[in-house]
């Protein structure tokens, strides 16, 4: 029997489509990105430069490469739903790095641009006093699980991707980072579909620092809903003390892991520039601290690594609670420190009963 390997890519290659969704209700048209499995005639197209889906993100004109093809044929069959809710300041494509490798193990994972994004009555106002920036930010945390809820509700309504390809409405999880690790947070408590979550340095801890999204949670769930934490060490922007706070008070199946050396951008694609980006950039007065704590790259844990641990981690979570795998509860349940270390990875591991 093949040995369970969470690092290791998927058998499938992995398919890559964007599509457009309109929330009648609040007349919103909502960008969707979605990754699947994809017929075995594409399999190393996604992995190769020349035939691999090729991007920009807003503001940013150098290309980026994702693992994936765009619009391949799917893989027919019954697939686990994956959404991802993307942080304050980023979008769909937040985390393509780990999106295709679910979708290369057998899921079909979307994600959309969130409200605040592109409603024109969230934006920001020219010359905005303070209270109209405390009534847009109460806005934005409004939207945030209604947006995620209208995503569902078009997938799983049977709103057609590709001819062939179906999605299980049983097996349901959610994954985010920083203000999208509290949507899906809060999601899981209003959302009776959702079967587990995996968040990245979420916010919503009690006491945020100043300038940060003051969103709450309450975790009243009723049901158990196995989460995963995934943390940051060094994280500047949401420390380490709230992401203890937050798992404390998750009543559920849980764990955490938590990254040595990571700070709070260690959960996405171009981690090395996206950090030295926002050293350098010009933040409002109020989140200058962030900037004057932050470490250099050169003094923080590797992009490669990160990324291996947030795919594996992520992938083992999935697999654990949504398909039941019994190798992958092994492996969760086992000594991490120990794997991971073998990938010179640091990590350190919180469990329930862990103090």
């Amino acid at each position: 029997m093949k040995q369970y390997d969470p690092f290791a890519r998927g058998n499938s290659p992995v398919g890559v489509r964007t599509i457009e969704a309109l929330d009648r209700k609040r007349q919103r048209k909502f960008v969707c990105e979605i990754w699947y499995p994809a017929s075995s005639d594409y399999k190393g197209k996604d992995l190769a430069a020349d035939t691999q889906d090729v991007f920009t993100v807003p503001s940013q004109s150098t290309p980026r490469h994702q693992m994936a093809v765009r619009d391949a044929e799917v893989q027919l069959g019954t697939y686990p739903l994956i959404t991802l809710s993307h942080a304050s300041g980023q979008t769909r494509r937040t985390a393509t790095f780990l999106c295709t490798h679910l979708a290369s193990h057998g899921y079909v994972v979307a994600a959309l641009d969130h409200s605040e994004t592109f409603a024109a009555e969230l934006a920001r106002k020219t010359d905005e006093t303070p209270e109209q920036k405390a009534e847009r930010i109460q806005g934005w945390i409004a939207n945030r699980v209604p947006d995620v809820r209208f995503l569902l509700d078009h997938l799983l309504s049977g709103a057609s991707i590709s001819s062939g390809l179906e999605l299980d409405a049983t097996r349901v999880g959610l994954v985010g980072h920083s203000f999208g690790g509290w949507t899906m947070l809060a999601a899981a408590g209003e959302d009776p579909r959702v079967r587990a979550v995996a968040a990245f340095a979420p916010a919503g801890s009690s006491r945020p620092g100043p300038g940060i999204i003051p969103a709450t949670l309450t975790f009243n769930w009723g049901r158990d809903v196995p989460t995963l934490y995934l943390v940051g060490e060094n994280d500047t922007s949401l420390p380490l003390s709230g992401m203890n706070e937050l798992f404390d008070r998750t009543s559920a199946t849980k764990q955490m892991v938590i990254l040595r050396g990571a700070d709070h951008l260690h959960f996405i694609d171009n981690i090395e520039q996206e950090h030295e980006t926002v050293r350098e950039m010009k933040f409002p007065t109020e989140l200058a601290w962030i900037q004057r704590e932050m470490r250099p790259m050169t003094e923080l844990c590797s992009e490669n690594n990160a990324h291996l641990f947030v795919r594996s981690l992520t992938l083992s979570h999935f697999d654990a609670a949504l398909k039941q795998h019994p190798a992958a509860r092994q492996f969760l349940s086992g000594d991490i420190v120990a794997e991971l270390a073998a990938r010179d990875i640091d990590v350190r591991v919180r469990r329930a009963l862990d103090r």
